[in-house]
C-alpha cells in the first residue's frame, strides 16, 4: 500500500508521523510496513472491576497487534469503550476505541477523542452503531447526530486541521489512525467496493469488515476493490471467527444483520463429530486463505465467548509466521502508580493506630 503522507517509494517515509502525530501506534506500523495484522475484539465486562478486563486481555497478549473495546454492541449496555481503553493503555495494550454515533452528540464525541487521545489511545473505529431496538433498553433515546461518514471526518478535521466542528482552534490535536467497518457480504454487492471509497475519501485508513465465511464472494469483492485502487489507499482487514456449532451458524445467519453464512458452511459443521473443533478449523482454513488474497492487509478475530481460542487459532494458521511476538512493555508509571498505591496503604493502615495513641494522650 502506498501512504498519502510522504514519498512512497521512500521507505523512511513510512514510519513519519501524520500530521498532528507524535508517534505511531503499533498497529499502524505494523500495517505500514507491509506485515499482516491481527486485531481482536474483546468482549466488555458487565462489572466496575478493572480486573475483569486485564483477565480478558492478557488471554491475547503476544497474539494481536490491536484490541478493539467495543462501544456498547448490539445497543446493550456493558464497561464503556473509553473506560476500557483507559484500562488497556495503562497496561501497556495497544486499544482500537469504538465510537458508535447511537448514544452521543457531536460535543460529547469530540470529547472522547480528545480525552482518549490523552491517555495514549491511537487507534478510533467509527460507526454509526445498532438501533436501541436491537438492544434489552428499546426504551432508551437514539441520538444519531452523526453517522460513521461524519464522524470520520469530524475526527480527521480535529487531526488534521487541529479545530472543532465549531471552528475553534485545539490547542494539541488527536494523534489517531483512523478506521471504519465494511461488509462485502450484504446486498448490494455492487455498491460495497463504492461505499468503501466514501469512506476511504471521509478520513478512513483502516477496515474492518464483517465476518467471513464465503471466501468466493470476498475475492470478487476483493478484485473489484484492487480494480478502483482502494486497496493502495486504505489497510483492509478482514474479519474471521469460529462456529461454536451448526445451531449456532444458523442463529447467526437469522438473527445478526449482515451475517452470510452459505449453506455448506453449515453442512460441513453437521458433519462434524465434535461441531466446536471443527468451527475452529474452520476459521483457521479461512484465515489462511484469506491471507493469500492480493490487498488484504490483516484479520479481525471476533470470538465472541470464545476468547480462550484466539491465541490457538492464530498460531495453528500461521499467519504471523516469521513475525516476532509481541508482548506488552511496563508504562513507565506503572512502577509509580504501585509505590503510590502502597503509600497510601500504608497511611490508611497507620491511622487508626495514630488516633488511638492520640485519644490516650489527651486521657
Amino acid at each position: 500500500m502506498s501512504t498519502t503522507d510522504g514519498n512512497p517509494s521512500d521507505p523512511s517515509a513510512l514510519l513519519e508521523p501524520l500530521p498532528g502525530h507524535s508517534s505511531r501506534g503499533r498497529l499502524e506500523r505494523i500495517l505500514r510496513r507491509g506485515e499482516f495484522a491481527v486485531t481482536t475484539e474483546l468482549n466488555p465486562p458487565d462489572s466496575a472491576n478493572p480486573q475483569d478486563v486485564y483477565d480478558r486481555a492478557a488471554i491475547f497478549e503476544g497474539w494481536v497487534d490491536g484490541i478493539n473495546a467495543v462501544d456498547a454492541s448490539g445497543a446493550n449496555c456493558h464497561m464503556s469503550s473509553v473506560g476500557i481503553c483507559a484500562l488497556l493503555t495503562r497496561m501497556g495494550y495497544a486499544p482500537i476505541l469504538q465510537i458508535a454515533c447511537r448514544d452521543k452528540n457531536r460535543i460529547a464525541i469530540q470529547g472522547d477523542i480528545l480525552g482518549a487521545s490523552a491517555m495514549g489511545v491511537q487507534n478510533i473505529l467509527c460507526l454509526t452503531g445498532d438501533g436501541v431496538q436491537a438492544g434489552d433498553q428499546p426504551g432508551a433515546k437514539p441520538v444519531f447526530d452523526l453517522d460513521s461518514m461524519s464522524l470520520l471526518e469530524t475526527a480527521r478535521t480535529m487531526r488534521d486541521e487541529g479545530r472543532f466542528l465549531s471552528g475553534r482552534k485545539l490547542t494539541t490535536p488527536p494523534a489517531v489512525f483512523l478506521g471504519a467497518v465494511i461488509n462485502p457480504f450484504a446486498p448490494p454487492f455492487d455498491f460495497r467496493p463504492m461505499r468503501l471509497a466514501k469512506k476511504i475519501a471521509a478520513g478512513a485508513q483502516f477496515v474492518q469488515s464483517q465476518y467471513c465465511y464465503d471466501i468466493p464472494m470476498l475475492r470478487e469483492y476483493m478484485k473489484r476493490v484492487r480494480d478502483m485502487g482502494l486497496d493502495e489507499e486504505c489497510f483492509i482487514l478482514i474479519g474471521v471467527g469460529p462456529l461454536a456449532s451448526a445451531r449456532t451458524a444458523r442463529w447467526m445467519r437469522a438473527n445478526v444483520p449482515g451475517v452470510h453464512i452459505p449453506d455448506e458452511i453449515i453442512k460441513r459443521l453437521e458433519g462434524a463429530e465434535k461441531q466446536k473443533e471443527e468451527g475452529k478449523r474452520l476459521c483457521i482454513d479461512i484465515m489462511q486463505e484469506v491471507k493469500e488474497i492480493d490487498g488484504v492487509s490483516g484479520i479481525h478475530v471476533m470470538a465472541y465467548r470464545q476468547e480462550e481460542f484466539v491465541a490457538e487459532i492464530v498460531h495453528e494458521s500461521a499467519v504471523l509466521k516469521g513475525r516476532k511476538p509481541w508482548r506488552r512493555e511496563a508504562m513507565p508509571g506503572d512502577m509509580a502508580v504501585a509505590e503510590r498505591m502502597e503509600h497510601i496503604l500504608h497511611e490508611e493502615i497507620e491511622k487508626p493506630a495514630a488516633k488511638v495513641e492520640e485519644a490516650a494522650g489527651d486521657s
